[in-house]
């Protein structure tokens, strides 16, 4: 019983800015490291950014300089933040999180979630 949510989508204008939030909720013990992708129509889906735990950060030729990934482990949500948007990151960008689950029995057990998706829209 844990879940990851994404938010802050919407249609913006060329050189326009987007948050997008991923919170995850449920049974956590903590949260490891944290991806965002992106996927296009007709494109693979490719990674956007992603936070470690010790917060180092890995983000794509495309978006590097434009967009910042963050975390706030006291409310167990990652941030990535967009600016200076531009209609070829039109897309829908998930959310992945590795989490470690406190399970019966004093077990702790990793895994893998993906978010439904949110979508970027970037037109005039």
């Amino acid at each position: 019983q844990a879940q990851v949510v994404e938010s802050g989508g919407g249609l913006v204008q060329p050189g326009g800015s987007l948050r997008l939030s991923c919170a995850a909720s449920g049974n956590i013990f903590s949260i490891n490291s944290v991806g965002w992708y992106r996927q296009a129509p007709g494109k693979q889906r490719e990674l956007v950014a992603k936070i470690t735990s010790d917060e180092s950060t890995v983000y794509a030729d495309s978006v590097r300089g434009r967009f910042t990934i963050s975390r706030d482990n006291a409310k167990n949500t990652v941030y990535l933040q967009m600016i200076s948007l531009k209609p070829e990151d039109t897309a829908v960008y998930y959310c992945n999180a590795d989490l470690t689950r406190r399970l019966p029995l004093g077990v702790f057990r990793d895994y893998n979630y993906w978010g439904q998706g949110t979508q970027v829209t970037v037109s005039s």
